[in-house]
């Protein structure tokens, strides 16, 4: 579901259709606290450890994803990646590889292969089976939180501290999952993401039962300079407004900015269009790395990519929880 205006008003300034729809988002946590309080089914022979979130829409999982599991790299682990491959096509369990496309596996798992070996499957229980026979010695739960299925060994909530949990209501009433409490009480971290001033805003308006960690979305340098660069920018991530801020903060000249559905097919015609409107404007095509391995072969050498990685403000605790795994 797309994130909607409403879901971010205050708490204590809720919009009529919050007010509305109430009823319904408090229906739909207590079906999802009922469906996550149910015991696991199966549990895993290697740590399971889920990033997760309360909210629809993006919150920061795949930066987080692909962090840890360059931290379990560096800390001489050898995790696998699981993840139900949304908007893909194969059921899985699937060692997804450079060879698969979107529509088979989903953007996710595509951009998350890069980074470690990883599965997707529909039924976490198997695709988590299927990594650990394949040598996993821990296994990175992408999304899955509200999955009661499968035990987990570590969960972390991933939150943007600029958006917060929203009005604190659940879906269609706001964008929670389940309600913020019933969630923390399976977390052992909440990780926020966001520039300082979202961080302090965030921290003033949560009360969180579990302990805090926080961290931000930093660009890679690829060699190219964004500076005054005239640029279309598109992008079908869950806020797409952010990776247009990015854009801005390195100083690109934003000729227009195309807000896409979350994980919407870039068909042909689509870029057809886009890139007539570049050629037309002088102007360079530019969008995420997540919508990028969505892109027709026919279009990825017009359209530049830009990559972004977390980083933590302090990985003490998070590098000992992951350590403890092992004890």
């Amino acid at each position: 579901m797309k994130p909607l205006n409403f879901w971010y008003t205050p708490t204590n300034a809720l919009a009529w259709r919050a007010h509305f729809l109430a009823p319904l988002g408090a229906l739909y946590g207590a079906l999802t606290g009922y469906r996550v309080r149910q015991a696991p089914i199966y549990v895993s022979p290697r740590p399971v450890i889920c990033i997760g979130n309360l909210n629809a829409g993006g919150t920061g999982k795949t930066p987080t994803t692909i962090t840890l599991a360059q931290m379990l790299a560096s800390m001489g682990h050898s995790p696998h990646i699981v993840s139900r491959g949304y908007g893909g096509s194969l059921v899985g369990p699937h060692a997804v590889s450079a060879t698969d496309n979107a529509r088979e596996v989903g953007d996710e798992p595509l951009l998350l292969a890069a980074f470690a070996p990883t599965w997707v499957s529909k039924d976490r229980a198997l695709g988590i089976e299927a990594a650990c026979n394949a040598g996993a010695s821990h296994i990175l739960m992408d999304d899955g939180l509200q999955n009661p299925s499968v035990k987990k060994d570590l969960a972390i909530i991933v939150v943007d501290a600029g958006k917060g949990f929203g009005n604190g209501l659940c879906l269609p009433a706001g964008p929670l999952r389940e309600p913020v409490s019933e969630g923390l009480k399976r977390a052992d971290f909440v990780l926020s993401i966001g520039t300082e001033t979202q961080q302090a805003q965030f921290a003033a308006s949560t009360t969180l039962s579990v302990p805090h960690l926080k961290g931000h979305l930093e660009p890679l340098q690829t060699g190219l300079d964004f500076a005054n660069l005239r640029c279309i920018a598109f992008a079908g991530i869950g806020h797409p407004e952010k990776f247009f801020n990015t854009l801005r903060d390195l100083g690109a000249q934003i000729i227009r900015a195309e807000a896409l559905a979350d994980h919407q097919t870039l068909t042909p015609a689509l870029m057809k269009r886009l890139s007539n409107d570049a050629l037309l404007q002088d102007a360079q095509l530019v969008t995420t790395e997540k919508d990028a391995v969505r892109l027709p072969q026919s279009f990825r050498q017009q359209v530049v990519t830009v990559p972004v990685r977390l980083v933590l403000n302090k990985d003490t605790e998070l590098r000992a929880a992951l350590t403890a795994l092992d004890a």
